[in-house]
């Protein structure tokens, strides 16, 4: 009788907990699960969102690694990763240690200013910024110029566009990082840095022997989302630059939104999310291995 009665209580936990998840599931399944099929089977057609599509294979995939114009999105999408992914994490491990220390006064205004921007919407965020640098009548330029800098247009700058639309995702995501550091921050003993100090390390050192390599699983996570959120920028671009000015802003995100709601190109649209995905995923594998063999060699 017992074994039975174990497995009765076992099975209703089972149903009880299919009954909790069951809506999220479904939810999960409608909007994310069944959308991602069907945009796996339009990369396959010529579907334009009128008429019948027609099956057209792996063409869409082929034009993809052979469309020259797409060549300078991927070329300036792997540029704003360079500027935001190491600036948005270096600022968030640097102001994580400062706001980790005990005798900062005031770190819980500290920490949830600096958190505040990562809770507006990018979209704002990009409108409100395009009217701080605005050259008329934005409040950056005029205190700028007060201490004899002109930036002038920077948003119509083939040079400077991409830095200040980086810039707006930094300000707007760094907090969000921040906040993981911390927390990977202090769960790291503070016997460590005890003996650490013992033993004569200086603070260089007890960072690179002792919060680096016990940051490592954090450092990959953060740094896996900056680079997810490095290779998915579109709000900050869209509102800021539209891809302008000569395409110096036209990243990948750009280019599939352009193809699929602009020349009605769902196909190519399509396959071109799936390659941006499939890369995504291979750089996320490769950080976290790369990684985790990190921290088994710290060990």
């Amino acid at each position: 009788m017992a074994p039975r009665a174990g497995r009765g209580r076992s099975g209703r936990r089972t149903a009880t907990a299919l009954a909790f998840l069951g809506p999220a599931l479904l939810i999960l399944v409608v909007f994310v699960g069944w959308p991602m099929l069907s945009a796996l089977r339009t990369s396959f057609t010529d579907a334009s969102g009128f008429g019948e599509a027609e099956w057209v294979g792996f063409d869409n995939y082929v034009q993809v690694f052979t469309d020259p114009d797409l060549f300078d999105a991927v070329q300036n999408t792997l540029w704003y990763t360079v500027l935001f992914t190491p600036t948005a994490v270096i600022a968030a491990l640097a102001l994580a240690l400062v706001l980790n220390s005990p005798a900062l006064p005031f770190r819980g205004f500290f920490r949830t200013a600096l958190f505040i921007p990562f809770v507006v919407s990018l979209a704002v965020a990009a409108y409100a910024w395009t009217y701080l640098i605005d050259p008329q009548v934005g409040l950056l330029n005029h205190w700028l110029g007060g201490l004899g800098i002109q930036l002038g247009n920077v948003l119509e700058d083939p040079q400077l566009a991409m830095p200040a639309v980086a810039l707006v995702a930094v300000w707007k995501n760094f907090g969000f990082y921040l906040v993981i550091f911390l927390a990977g921050l202090q769960d790291i003993p503070g016997t460590l840095y005890e003996a650490a100090r013992v033993d004569g390390a200086g603070v260089w050192r007890r960072f690179q022997h002792v919060t680096l390599p016990l940051l490592s699983n954090t450092m990959a996570f953060v740094l896996v989302f900056a680079m997810i959120a490095a290779l998915q920028a579109f709000d900050q671009i869209y509102v800021m630059t539209g891809g302008g000015p000569y395409g110096n802003t036209q990243t990948i995100v750009m280019e599939i939104y352009e193809s699929g709601f602009r020349r009605l190109e769902l196909g190519f649209a399509s396959a071109l999310s799936y390659v941006l995905l499939i890369a995504t995923l291979l750089l996320s594998v490769v950080q976290f291995v790369f990684f985790g063999r990190r921290e088994k060699d710290a060990q």
